[in-house]
């Protein structure tokens, strides 16, 4: 049986290196000691495209799991080869692939974003009218800093999103004194935190060996922190992270139940309608797909067709 820590460790390392998220980190980890375990605790070394082949098709075939999950799990495999082993595989040409359907996004009304936002309040409802005044995904909001917010130009700087590109989207104007309020409170609880002894933040990359003193400055704190301090999971020091995802994710879902809208939604369904309410109030495609931090205008396109245009614009000869 080979050193499994060994193994996983040189992983990390190897994440590490090349700047990945502490979640990208725990799926790769995850998906590399599942493919290990059903190859019966082989050493990968031992193993190759064959077997490679055999677990992604299991994947699509017996556990019957979405496209995006089998892409996932070929991504972390396709890592510890190249990354860790250096080995390359050879082409995948025998992999049953999950099917990836093509669906048009849940987008709901301005009455019925208005229902959901009414019953979201302090935190929430900020973060929530973020998502859908700024077309930010969930963890772009999470994870924004005091100095990339400028309230006197009414915009914002999404730093390192989607794809490691940053963008810079609007602020709505609604939400101008609400965050006015909020940086004023921010500052004096940064004050409390940073006398305690845990009023520093996690910094991306190597900033904080450059910049000792940075993760307590105040221009890195989170606009929406965690009520309590946590312990970085690499480092292991004490940290004021930003409010959990998790968090954000479990009241918007009560907050749907209560509008009682007659179809699903989530964090992410107020993106879609960011985009879709933008091109039909007259917005020019390029600058939704801009605001949106699309890297083709093909990605924003598919808005279009949730809007009344194209075949369903056409009158039914019923009516």
């Amino acid at each position: 049986m080979f050193n499994r820590p060994r193994l996983l460790d040189q992983v990390r390392d190897e994440i590490g290196k090349r700047h990945y998220s502490y979640r990208t980190e725990k799926q790769y980890v995850g998906w590399i000691r599942r493919f290990i375990r059903f190859h019966g605790l082989r050493h990968p070394a031992e193993l190759g495209g064959a077997e490679v082949e055999g677990y992604l098709s299991h994947l699509a075939m017996q556990r019957n799991v979405a496209a995006a999950t089998q892409a996932q799990a070929l991504a972390a495999i396709l890592f510890l080869y190249k990354h860790v082993l250096g080995i390359q595989l050879p082409w995948l040409d025998n992999v049953t692939r999950a099917r990836r359907p093509k669906r048009l996004p849940v987008v709901l009304s301005r009455a019925e974003v208005r229902r959901v936002l009414n019953e979201l309040h302090g935190d929430y409802w900020q973060i929530a009218s973020l998502l859908y005044g700024s077309g930010l995904r969930l963890l772009e909001a999470l994870r924004l800093r005091i100095k990339d917010l400028n309230l006197d130009r009414r915009c914002l700087l999404v730093r390192d999103g989607k794809g490691a590109k940053d963008r810079v989207t609007l602020i709505p104007e609604v939400l101008v004194n609400p965050l006015r309020t909020r940086l004023k409170f921010l500052r004096a609880a940064h004050e409390t935190a940073t006398a305690a002894g845990y009023g520093g933040v996690e910094l991306p990359h190597a900033l904080e060996r450059k910049y000792p003193r940075a993760h307590l400055e105040w221009g890195w704190q989170y606009v929406f922190p965690a009520s309590k301090p946590t312990r970085d999971p690499r480092s292991g020091v004490w940290r004021r992270h930003h409010v959990h995802e998790q968090s954000v994710q479990r009241v918007v879902r009560e907050a749907v139940r209560k509008a009682q809208l007659s179809q699903p939604a989530s964090c992410h369904t107020f993106r879609h309608c960011f985009a879709t309410h933008l091109l039909d109030s007259g917005a020019d495609i390029r600058t939704v797909q801009e605001l949106m931090g699309h890297a083709s205008v093909k990605t924003t396109q598919i808005y279009t067709h949730v809007l009344n245009r194209g075949g369903i614009a056409a009158r039914s000869p019923l009516d």
